[in-house]
């Protein structure tokens, strides 16, 4: 998706409590001169990469799985993360994961365990790494069945689900039952459109409706009662939990779900992979929020909580956007590669791991799912806007 080819239209007023200014000023993009100097040391974050991957080799269990038998979407993550930084499908201990994976393919099209909880999250991440190693259309059946299965489980009228209900276009953990939030539906999309679905795919265009309404943002897109009361345009982890709208971050003084990093970067992300024009407010708004709140230190509005996930998710949001150079609300400039992964350098383990040192807070006290995260967005640092 060509997004800004030669100029960066990036938000410039600052972020009203009650209201979203919408003023734009464009930024020229760098010279090839100048885009020669961004991103980080590439030595350095091969040799980081490098040490990365040499970890999980040496954590993978003779099954094929990381951390447990039972987490089928941690070593998902792995496999994808391992196949993201460019170790090829048939290294031997990324064949044994992918069949793995293959192996945990029911009848239904899930890939996960038999008696799995949250298999629709599984699926979604299995059918990433599937779709990544799938070069010579061998796992071409599993993921078409996986795909399938997906869309059975998002909440649409074939659940007897309306437009007019919160959950709309929303995907879950698993297939029955439950509620959809934000998080399962940006791994949805992503599977959707690792498995090949366009941008005006049905399901992905039914999932807009759903992560619209995470969004605090009020417009035509979203007339719920919480999206006037933190107008800002972040987003939030669901607006159907129990029918009260549900963030990690809490409610805010007016009584709104406040809006967090790494749901914000989820939804900007969704916003562009489903052909959203960058002239819409909501992605507006959403760039504007990330403006106010640009930081590599923290998962803003959860501090430590989430921070590999938010790193990750920033990653691929800002790749997607085609953005080199980030001006923060103040005006100043970001080479937001160089500082991301140069912050993540520096909180490299000895042995070649990463692990949230201050919360284990969605399971990110594991090395394995942690490093998989972070071997993801050092190879996004080292891509260049085209």
């Amino acid at each position: 998706m060509k997004w800004l080819p030669r100029a960066l239209c990036l938000l410039s007023a600052p972020v009203l409590v009650s209201s979203v200014s919408l003023n734009a000023v464009c930024l020229l993009a760098p010279s090839p001169a100048a885009a020669a100097d961004l991103g980080p040391d590439a030595a350095k974050v091969a040799k980081a990469k490098s040490d990365g991957i040499a970890f999980l080799k040496k954590t993978q269990a003779e099954d094929g799985t990381w951390t447990s038998p039972q987490a089928l979407g941690i070593s998902g993550l792995v496999t994808y993360g391992l196949l993201t930084a460019g170790v090829p499908a048939d290294d031997p201990v990324v064949a044994k994961a992918l069949k793995k994976l293959a192996d945990s393919a029911q009848e239904d099209g899930r890939i996960s365990p038999p008696n799995g909880r949250i298999p629709a999250y599984e699926t979604a991440i299995a059918m990433m790494a599937l779709s990544a190693a799938n070069k010579s259309g061998q796992y071409t059946d599993i993921i078409t069945k996986g795909d399938k299965f997906l869309r059975g489980i998002q909440f649409d009228e074939s659940k007897q689900v309306e437009k007019s209900d919160p959950r709309y276009g929303g995907a879950g953990y698993g297939p029955n039952g439950g509620r959809p939030d934000l998080s399962n539906t940006t791994f949805f999309l992503e599977a959707l459109q690792a498995a090949g679905a366009k941008s005006d795919d049905p399901a992905v265009q039914r999932a807009m409706v759903f992560v619209s309404r995470c969004q605090n943002l009020e417009s035509e897109h979203n007339t719920s009662p919480d999206a006037a009361k933190i107008n800002v345009g972040g987003f939030f982890y669901s607006i159907s939990s129990g029918g009260q709208g549900n963030s990690a971050a809490g409610r805010g003084s007016e009584g709104g779900l406040r809006s967090y990093g790494s749901m914000t970067y989820a939804g900007f992300k969704s916003l562009l992979y489903a052909g959203v024009d960058k002239d819409d407010k909501r992605v507006k708004a959403a760039l504007e929020w990330i403006r106010k709140n640009y930081t590599v230190k923290e998962n803003p509005g959860m501090e430590n909580s989430g921070l590999y996930y938010y790193y990750y998710l920033f990653s691929k949001a800002l790749t997607a956007s085609k953005i080199d150079m980030l001006e923060d609300a103040e005006g100043k400039k970001h080479d937001w590669r160089k500082e991301l992964a140069e912050h993540l350098l520096s909180t490299q383990k000895e042995n070649g791991s990463w692990v949230n040192s201050q919360t284990d807070r969605w399971f990110e006290g594991d090395p394995n799912l942690v490093t998989a995260y972070v071997l993801v967005v050092l190879t996004n640092c080292e891509a260049k806007a085209e």
